[in-house]
């Protein structure tokens, strides 16, 4: 069955976390510089959702450890914030990949052309989620400070230095450059891998790899993909 955004789920991938894109083309010259103002109303919303996320992610927490189950109307809710935020820096900053306006939802919009989704798990380790999301996870946050502008990059990280530059070659050659595109979503790839373990959604302990491209890569020894273009 193809989506119809143009992506054909394969089963059997075994990944947890699923994060697909489709570079649109042609794209604007110009919107990008003005997409900081026009995502202002999704910044707005998104503040109020993260902070619904806290919170939710400290019941799942006390859900997990008592029962070893995270509740699925919790799970579902921070995966729409997760796939919320997805969409809006696919849009804007944190991949400038595409036109479409970004949906106001959390649900999975198939038809939009940057998608997250995490598996739901069916049991979850009581003793993981004691340590995972501020110890275990620690080697993957200083990797990702380099990539978002954490840790005394003053805002600047890898992603938006490529950003930047594919923004300036779209300005004046009216083309996004593949190759950047590419490794602007395998960056955001590993953040969002990252943002799931520390969300205590899954316990696969996120790879330090970077997947680059739209497509999710071949699952290691099925050979099978998660996601195929027709």
């Amino acid at each position: 069955m193809t989506t119809p955004n143009g992506f054909t789920p394969v089963p059997g991938g075994g990944r947890p976390v699923v994060v697909s894109a489709r570079l649109d083309d042609p794209l604007s010259r110009w919107l990008w510089l003005l997409k900081w103002i026009l995502v202002i109303p999704h910044y707005i919303v998104l503040l109020f959702l993260w902070i619904a996320f806290f919170f939710v992610s400290v019941v799942a927490f006390f859900a997990i450890l008592f029962t070893e189950r995270y509740p699925r109307a919790l799970f579902d809710f921070n995966l729409g914030v997760l796939r919320w935020s997805w969409r809006v820096g696919f849009y804007a900053y944190s991949a400038l990949g595409t036109d479409r306006y970004p949906p106001f939802s959390l649900g999975p919009e198939p038809d939009y052309p940057a998608r997250l989704d995490i598996a739901y798990p069916e049991r979850l380790s009581r003793g993981l989620v004691l340590v995972k999301w501020w110890l275990l996870v620690i080697p993957q946050y200083l990797v990702i400070a380099f990539f978002t502008g954490g840790y005394r990059t003053y805002g600047w990280g890898l992603v938006n230095v490529l950003v930047i530059i594919a923004a300036v070659v779209l300005l004046f050659r009216g083309k996004y450059p593949r190759d950047i595109f590419d490794l602007v979503v395998g960056l955001d790839r590993w953040v969002l891998r990252v943002a799931a373990y520390a969300a205590l959604m899954t316990d696969v302990y996120p790879p330090f790899r970077l997947d680059q491209g739209g497509d999710e890569p071949l699952a290691a020894g099925t050979g099978d993909g998660l996601w195929d273009r027709d």
